[in-house]
């Protein structure tokens, strides 16, 4: 569906003024959206994985770890798909009033795509840096969007999410590998200048708000220099008529699962062209490991 017939179809749970502002500036930020017993299941279940971690010693499929992470002091940097590890996950995403709100967004037939639950630990959670979402898991269309939670209030200290409003709209495309043609995950120097960086807006919140961002918007997140953890978990879903182009790099089991509405019948394509990741069919790890250089062979072209 194109944005103009999306807004035609009664909002659930967003005003029209939202919806407008999330497709003329690519990102709108949902304070308070989530109630308090959302929150708390959400938080029990968030450090029960962190206490399963401090049993890994690795990196692996589930746990991205920070260099220094222990058992007595675990720092991670992502889990994947935790809808897999535990059902709370799972049932926030296909049971709270989160799903409306995508709903009034890539219209009423909604499809699952990943989910992950990215950490930045006090004193020095790694920062994210400036990149777009869809290259990494192309689409035959741009409706696929990225919908954070905070679990916990999030201030500048805590390295909240950055987004550099109407950069959805940017032609040509960015590129995200390097001169060499090597995968990096994030833009260069130069293509950062061009984007206006001083014109980004942080979207700081309070526990149980929704920052949301297209699949096109240009973000990242500084470091958290606080003494208080910033966990944000983080799902994207799509419209039903968007059909992704490569593999997806974290092979959730729900991957193309409807969570609203039905199954789309045709495909709808955009006809601005949408740049292609690497063959992520052998693996792939985590947006901070390919940033941070870890990830070296997974980075060719």
């Amino acid at each position: 569906m194109t944005p103009e017939q999306i807004l035609k179809i009664p909002a659930r749970v967003l005003s029209q003024q939202q919806r407008e502002d999330y497709f003329t500036n690519g990102y709108i930020l949902l304070e308070r959206f989530i109630g308090d017993e959302w929150l708390k299941k959400l938080r029990d279940a968030t450090n029960e994985l962190v206490e399963e971690s401090k049993n890994v010693t690795k990196s692996d499929t589930i746990f991205d770890l920070e260099p220094d992470h222990t058992p007595s002091q675990p720092r991670l940097r992502r889990v994947s798909n935790p809808t897999e590890h535990h059902p709370i996950f799972w049932e926030y995403v296909s049971k709270s009033p989160m799903l409306d709100a995508v709903a009034d967004l890539v219209g009423p037939d909604v499809k699952f795509h990943h989910s992950k639950l990215n950490f930045k630990w006090q004193k020095g959670g790694e920062e994210v840096k400036w990149h777009y979402d869809i290259s990494f898991w192309p689409h035959t269309n741009y409706s696929p969007l990225t919908i954070g939670t905070y679990l916990y209030d999030c201030g500048m200290d805590q390295g909240p999410l950055g987004v550099i409003p109407k950069s959805h709209l940017l032609e040509p495309m960015l590129s995200q590998y390097d001169d060499h043609g090597k995968w990096v995950g994030c833009l260069s120097d130069d293509d950062v200048r061009k984007i206006h960086i001083e014109k980004a807006v942080y979207l700081t919140g309070p526990a149980g708000s929704l920052t949301l961002h297209n699949c096109r918007t240009v973000h990242g997140s500084p470091a958290n220099q606080s003494d208080q953890g910033r966990p944000l978990l983080l799902y994207t879903l799509t419209s039903a008529d968007a059909f992704p182009y490569t593999v997806n790099p974290l092979k959730p089991k729900h991957d193309q699962v409807i969570l609203s509405g039905k199954r789309a019948q045709f495909a709808h394509h955009d006809p601005v062209p949408c740049l292609i990741p690497p063959d992520w069919s052998g693996g792939y790890s985590s947006i901070f490991s390919l940033q941070q250089k870890e990830d070296a062979a997974n980075t060719m072209m």
